[in-house]
C-alpha cells in the first residue's frame, strides 16, 4: 500500500489514533516507516465516555512521543452521539489543553457541532506562536466556516465527498479558501472509492486533488504543492 502510495506521488502521510489502541498502533506505523508516516494520537468522540483516567495519562506519555505531529483524532460529533455530548465536550476540552501544553497542532472531527467547534477552536489559546494551529478533518461546513477558522490559524482538509455535488457547503468552502489553507485526506478506513465495501488507500487522495483543481480552477499538481506545503508547515518541516 505504501508502495503504491509513493508512486503515485503521495510523499508522507498523517495516521492519526482515535483511541488508545489505534493510537499506539499509528506511532508503530510511523517508527517502521519514519520516512513516509507521521502519527496522531487521541480519543475520538465516539469513544470519549469510555476513556479511563489511566488512558488519559498514557494519551499525555504517548502525545510527548517524537513520532507525533499532533494530537487527534479530536473533536465533538453530535449526528451519531455515541458518547453522551458532556463526555464528548470534556474529552475534546481536555485534548486542547493537552496539545496546547506540548506545543503540537489538533486533528479535529466535527460532525454536526459546527458553531460549537468553531467557537471552542477560536477561543482555545494554544499552541502559543504556532500557526497552523490545526486541522479540520473531512470538512463538513461551509465556506463562511472555513474562512473563519483559516483565519484563525486552522487548515481546511477535505477528502472524496467534496467531489459530490451534494457536498454544497464543502465545495463553496474548497472554492473560497485562499492558498496555503488546505489539505487533501482519505478519512481511511472510511469513503473509499465504490463504497464502503473497498478499500480506502492513500491513493485516493488524487482524486480528491482533482476535485479541488476544478473547483479551484488549477491543476492537481498545484493542489498537490499547495498541500504538501501546508502539511509540512503544520508538522514544522
Amino acid at each position: 500500500m505504501l508502495a503504491r502510495a509513493i508512486g503515485s506521488g503521495v510523499r508522507r502521510l498523517c495516521v492519526p489514533g482515535y483511541d488508545l489502541p489505534s493510537s499506539r498502533a499509528a506511532i508503530a506505523l510511523a517508527e517502521a516507516h519514519p520516512e513516509m508516516v507521521d502519527a496522531a494520537v487521541g480519543v475520538h468522540p465516539h469513544f470519549a465516555a469510555a476513556a479511563t483516567p489511566a488512558d488519559w495519562q498514557e494519551l499525555e506519555r504517548l502525545a510527548a512521543h517524537p513520532q507525533v505531529v499532533a494530537v487527534g483524532e479530536i473533536g465533538l460529533d453530535f449526528h451519531r452521539d455515541l458518547s453522551p455530548r458532556e463526555e464528548q465536550l470534556s474529552a475534546f476540552e481536555r485534548q486542547l489543553a493537552l496539545a496546547g501544553a506540548i506545543g503540537k497542532p489538533v486533528l479535529v472531527h466535527d460532525r454536526e457541532a459546527h458553531q460549537i467547534v468553531t467557537r471552542m477552536l477560536i477561543g482555545w489559546d494554544g499552541p502559543s506562536g504556532r500557526t497552523p494551529r490545526g486541522v479540520l478533518h473531512c470538512f463538513s461546513g461551509d465556506a463562511a466556516m472555513a474562512l473563519e477558522l483559516a483565519a484563525a490559524g486552522f487548515l481546511i482538509s477535505f477528502a472524496l465527498p467534496v467531489s459530490f455535488g451534494s457536498a454544497i457547503g464543502p465545495r463553496a468552502g474548497a472554492a473560497a479558501l485562499p492558498e496555503g489553507s488546505y489539505l487533501v485526506e482519505t478519512d481511511s478506513p472510511w469513503l473509499a472509492p465504490g463504497g464502503a465495501e473497498r478499500r480506502n488507500e492513500p491513493t485516493t487522495v488524487l482524486r480528491v486533488a482533482v476535485a479541488l483543481a476544478r473547483l479551484r480552477e488549477t491543476t492537481p499538481e498545484a493542489i498537490g504543492a499547495g498541500s504538501l506545503a501546508a502539511y509540512a508547515r503544520l508538522v514544522e518541516r
